[in-house]
């Protein structure tokens, strides 16, 4: 089974797969460095990115979480202003701190190799790290996949089932079709099951906290993006839009001057302040990615601040059953970009939102499956094709419109019974069926579509 908390991770932007992801390998690469007891031979450090962690990785700051993660950081942990100092240091002082303990020549010129050509093997988000002597005899390799979601695997264990994975739970599903069968039998909601997964591991009162951090990190986010002014980095001159369009709702709120769609509005600005936190490399919560991190928080919001008896019980209800969703999609098919296109991170994230939007308004089992499946189906083909490999055109926008039809397919489903022609089974087949179809270089390889078209616009 794959938890809440492993589909929900704290950490930093830009991008899960090419951000959060590099930067655990190689915090664990440095850690089994140290602990083969090798620290005090190395004498240089190489890490060769291929395929999408290639062409996509210098818009996406790959380079800078590399370095931070072979500095001992972790992405859960790591201030994103101290992040940016040590970056600079090693750029600057060409010397890096490894494993945050010993200092090692270090030149991000030719010790972070963008391997465009190369092939990766098992997956698109590859990279390898190599420890050499003094002597210039490699010491130490290990190759790692970054799958999505900040998840990352070992190169040849992709496609393996995790050893967590095996563990057993009261409620083990691995479809939607499980997930309504047990709730039949049992009497439970889709949240009651998943929480009784993660109180089978964790005490509640840990699970509980942990539910709360998540949400208050998310809000904070929101927050932080609807006050913060400038430029976004990266050199498409892309200013931040959410704090004038957060001056703009209170204005005519105050002035009780709010249009048939304010509220959309309201979600819109919640989206876009995530995503353009996000793209700044500020703290975020990948939801189930970094590139989605917005859909999830803004219909959040839109729960707390905009329907009635909204509570914090029900917050970690909607967690709790959109963590349901999440891990259908991760198990049976991709949450990465690289993989599958965009439709494995807006489109995953929009039906996570759809449902537990449904479930906390009170809908059936049933009925959150229709929306998670009502969701996902009208994301089903979209390319991710961002515009100078950064996490900005069309991302920040396009969370908005995620979110807008989370609250959309939830409502619909509302006013239905539950029964629908198609399944969210079905329909994560056929997402997992297009991706593959889908030509390599409309995911996430800034190679087509909109990433070689803008000059023309």
């Amino acid at each position: 089974m794959i938890g809440t908390f492993e589909l929900f991770k704290i950490g930093i932007g830009p991008s899960s797969s090419h951000t959060v992801g590099p930067m655990k390998a190689a915090a664990v690469f440095a850690e089994s460095v140290e602990r083969s007891g090798l620290l005090q031979r190395v004498a240089r450090v190489r890490v060769d990115l291929f395929g999408s962690l290639a062409w996509t990785g210098k818009g996406h700051g790959t380079d800078k979480a590399v370095i931070l993660g072979l500095a001992g950081e972790r992405p859960d942990a790591v201030d994103p202003d101290d992040a940016d100092k040590i970056v600079a240091s090693a750029r600057q002082e060409k010397v890096l701190r490894f494993a945050g303990k010993y200092r090692i020549a270090f030149d991000l010129e030719s010790d972070i190799v963008f391997d465009g050509i190369t092939p990766p093997v098992h997956h698109p988000n590859t990279l390898a790290l190599t420890i050499f002597d003094f002597a210039g005899e490699r010491l130490l390799e290990q190759r790692w996949c970054s799958i999505g979601g900040g998840f990352v695997v070992p190169e040849e264990e992709v496609g393996k089932p995790s050893p967590a994975s095996s563990a057993p739970v009261p409620y083990p599903f691995r479809s939607g079709r499980d997930l309504l069968t047990m709730g039949a039998s049992s009497g439970l909601s889709i949240a009651e099951m998943v929480l009784a997964n993660e109180t089978s591991r964790l005490p509640s009162d840990e699970v509980e906290a942990h539910l709360d951090r998540i949400v208050a990190v998310m809000m904070s986010c929101i927050d932080r993006g609807m006050v913060t002014e400038g430029e976004l980095p990266g050199g498409l001159e892309v200013r931040r839009r959410a704090p004038a369009l957060h001056r703009r709702l209170l204005v005519a709120s105050a002035a009780n001057n709010r249009t048939q769609h304010a509220v959309m509005d309201w979600v819109s600005l919640y989206a876009i302040a995530v995503n353009e936190e996000n793209a700044a490399g500020s703290r975020v919560v990948t939801a189930p990615t970094n590139g989605a991190a917005g859909i999830i928080p803004a219909t959040l919001r839109y729960f707390r601040d905009h329907c009635h008896d909204a509570d914090a019980e029900g917050l970690r209800c909607f967690l709790l059953t959109a963590a349901a969703i999440g891990a259908l999609f991760k198990m049976n098919a991709s949450i990465s970009g690289a993989e599958v296109g965009c439709q494995g991170e807006v489109g995953v994230a929009c039906s996570m939102a759809a449902a537990g939007l449904a479930a906390v308004l009170g809908g059936t089992n049933e009925q959150i499956e229709n929306a998670a499946e009502i969701g996902m189906e009208h994301h089903l083909g979209m390319t991710c094709d961002p515009i100078g490999g950064l996490v900005q055109i069309p991302c920040i926008e396009r969370n908005a419109f995620g979110a807008v039809k989370a609250i959309s397919a939830a409502s619909l489903a509302l006013q239905g019974d539950g029964t629908h022609v198609v399944s969210l089974d079905k329909v994560i087949a056929t997402m997992r069926e297009t991706g593959r179809d889908m030509q390599s270089k409309y995911k996430e390889t800034s190679l087509g579509g909109l990433a070689v078209n803008l000059a023309e616009c």
